[in-house]
């Protein structure tokens, strides 16, 4: 417990330090605050706000953590039938690269013309940014297993059965957690992005009015929160990793 005290002390010394350089500099150069606020300005903003930011921030998490769930789901679906299917590796898995060539934000309106104004539309713009670093990584995690260890449980009598499980799974469990933890901190862009495009709440939402009206303060207070929520994804993604791993391990 010390140890992880310790190792997070020069995170928060080098946070305290660009808070002060934040707040030092807006105001010896007098930069507007409708560009950049001063970092006080900003929290008290985020304190007077409080209960519409947390309603704010619940919205867009929701969003994030769903259209993640069915990411997660899917992308390991997809992983598992490129691993088992030759097909599939040469069909799905260069479908699932072509898509990456699509920019993202050209198929939002697409979205939010499928699904309407509902959470739905937001999901799914989640699923587009989530999808793709799952899917690929779990199976590059599949494809890297150890052939070795293979041979071995197959000299042993192994079934298909028990490599898959004993052998496959074990092997792909750090690429589809590198997955998940770039997964999560990017669900929170995708989720922002589906609320600027046609939501009616969420701290994108929120942000955009807050922007339009130049209010500096409230756009940096979103903006604030939205990049803790995906610091708080991450470090959920990572405490699932150590998790999961230790277990196998052990």
């Amino acid at each position: 417990m010390k140890q992880r005290l310790r190792s997070g002390v020069p995170v928060l010394v080098f946070v305290l330090l660009l808070a002060l350089i934040w707040e030092a500099a807006t105001a010896w150069l007098s930069i507007p605050h409708y560009i950049i606020p001063r970092l006080s300005d900003v929290l008290m903003s985020m304190w007077d706000t409080r209960q519409l930011l947390g309603k704010h921030f619940l919205i867009t998490l929701g969003e994030s953590l769903l259209g993640l769930s069915i990411s997660v789901v899917f992308g390991t679906l997809a992983a598992v039938c490129i691993e088992g299917s030759s097909l599939a590796r040469k069909t799905i898995y260069p479908l699932i690269i072509a898509s990456q060539t699509i920019p993202i934000i050209a198929l939002s309106p697409i979205m939010v013309m499928w699904f309407g104004y509902e959470i739905w539309s937001k999901v799914a713009v989640v699923i587009l940014f989530t999808f793709f670093p799952i899917a690929v990584n779990t199976a590059d995690g599949f494809r890297t297993a150890d052939s070795g260890i293979g041979e071995v449980m197959r000299s042993m009598g192994a079934r298909r059965r028990d490599l898959f499980l004993k052998w496959k799974i074990p092997s792909a469990l750090p690429g589809f957690f590198t997955g998940l933890k770039m997964a999560a901190t990017i669900s929170v862009g995708g989720a922002t992005l589906g609320e600027w495009l046609g939501g009616e709440a969420g701290l994108g939402m929120y942000t955009k009015r807050a922007s339009s009206m130049l209010r500096g303060d409230a756009v940096f207070s979103g903006v604030l929160l939205l990049s803790l929520m995906g610091v708080l994804l991450f470090i959920a993604a990572l405490w699932l990793e150590k998790a999961a791993l230790s277990r196998r391990s052990s």
